[in-house]
């Protein structure tokens, strides 16, 4: 019965819970882009980042993460251009935080299509580059579920794990895109955007050389 492994699923969203609200190269990306672009551009960027944490979801769950895992290079690779796109994005922020004016931002600033796509896919591939959500949800999904978990108990922890996870990043965004937040922005945006250059590219060097 699921009622009879209700600890053990707990267990999971907790250890999920303390993960997603952790500081990290998505979280950063998501605070950066809403404080600088605005709340729109925040909640686009945290969609594909939800996205990316969905698909190694959906891997771990069908046993993919296990056979990527298996084939080592995969992995490999994964980490190498992870670690180079936040080196990117490190260099993105340290122009932004070398230019002497920025354009004002508000929350209701409308976001271009064109723009949209592609804060989306930058969330995305920041969470699809990142090997360690693979380990990530493959560690939630061996800590939460029973060896031999049905489906509907397979849903219940993932879901909840991913509606979790969507409330943590859109909240993220919306809390980040304030006025009060933006009022800092505009205040220190060239020490915040020069704190984020530091953070992507720590984040960055840490990928390249920490053992998967």
């Amino acid at each position: 019965m699921i009622s009879a492994h209700f600890a053990q699923f707990l267990s999971g969203y907790l250890v999920y819970l303390v993960a997603v609200i952790s500081p990290g190269p998505a979280n950063m990306a998501i605070i950066s882009t809403a404080m600088s672009q605005g709340r729109r551009a925040g909640l686009v960027i945290a969609l594909g980042i939800f996205a990316g944490s969905f698909t190694w979801a959906m891997a771990a769950s069908f046993g993919l993460a296990a056979l990527l895992h298996r084939y080592g290079e995969a992995l490999v690779v994964l980490k190498i251009a992870g670690g180079l796109y936040l080196f990117y994005l490190a260099i993105k922020a340290a122009k932004s935080a070398l230019r002497k004016e920025q354009a004002v931002v508000e929350t209701d600033v409308v976001v271009r299509p064109s723009h949209t796509g592609t804060l989306f896919l930058r969330g995305y591939l920041i969470h699809l580059t990142n090997p360690k959500a693979i380990f990530g949800w493959v560690a939630i999904i061996s800590l939460g579920l029973p060896p031999d978990a049905s489906l509907s108990a397979v849903a219940i922890v993932v879901g909840g794990c991913l509606t979790t996870g969507f409330s943590v990043f859109c909240g993220y965004a919306l809390l980040f895109s304030t006025a009060g937040a933006l009022r800092i922005y505009r205040a220190s945006r060239r020490y915040v955007e020069g704190a984020m250059a530091l953070m992507f590219g720590a984040a960055g060097v840490k990928m390249l050389t920490t053992t998967l």
